[in-house]
């Protein structure tokens, strides 16, 4: 958004991000990619660039829309990438001078590792539900047509039409080892 604002004249710029929003209040996907079309072509007749800009963002704009709607609201936004942000900026503030630029690596990594316990912690702060992943995993099974099959450990295999897994080397062998 800050983007397309940058080229727009200041006396727009309101109009162009209402505009803008629009796509993104949509209830459904197929309404998203139908405004996405409107909101570009009507504000190409004033702002050529502006439409450009939108088309050439287009994947990006709506990648949103291959998830379910419950996930819609948490995938655009850019929140927990902020936050997490603020947190390497104050532990690094707090530290000051760095010996060198491994230990900086040490300890923007010790925090980001401890970035995903935090959302886990809770069910009412988890980023997204097990429950609403667990229907993202049946809908994207769904659309690849069932020829998944998951394993005791939870790994998802191949399988053909039979339902028998693939294996890599024929009969099960290992290529180094000799029979």
């Amino acid at each position: 958004m800050r983007n397309v604002l940058a080229v727009v004249p200041k006396g727009n710029a309101e109009m162009v991000a209402a505009a803008i929003r629009t796509i993104f209040a949509q209830p459904a996907a197929e309404h998203v990619h139908e405004q996405f079309d409107v909101i570009a072509t009507m504000l190409g007749k004033q702002l050529p660039k502006v439409e450009q800009m939108l088309r050439d963002a287009h994947d990006d704009l709506l990648a949103f829309t291959g998830f379910p709607v419950s996930h819609w609201k948490t995938v655009w936004s850019t929140n927990p990438l902020e936050r997490l942000n603020k947190e390497v900026k104050r532990r690094t503030y707090v530290v000051g001078v760095f010996p060198n630029p491994a230990a900086l690596l040490r300890l923007a990594g010790a925090v980001l590792v401890e970035a995903p316990d935090e959302w886990q912690v809770t069910a009412e702060r988890r980023y997204l539900s097990e429950h609403s992943m667990a229907q993202l995993a049946k809908n994207t099974n769904e659309e690849r047509g069932g020829g998944q099959a998951r394993t005791h450990d939870g790994m998802i295999r191949p399988t053909d039409p039979h339902g028998v897994e693939k294996r890599h080397h024929s009969a099960g062998r290992h290529p180094w080892r000799r029979a």
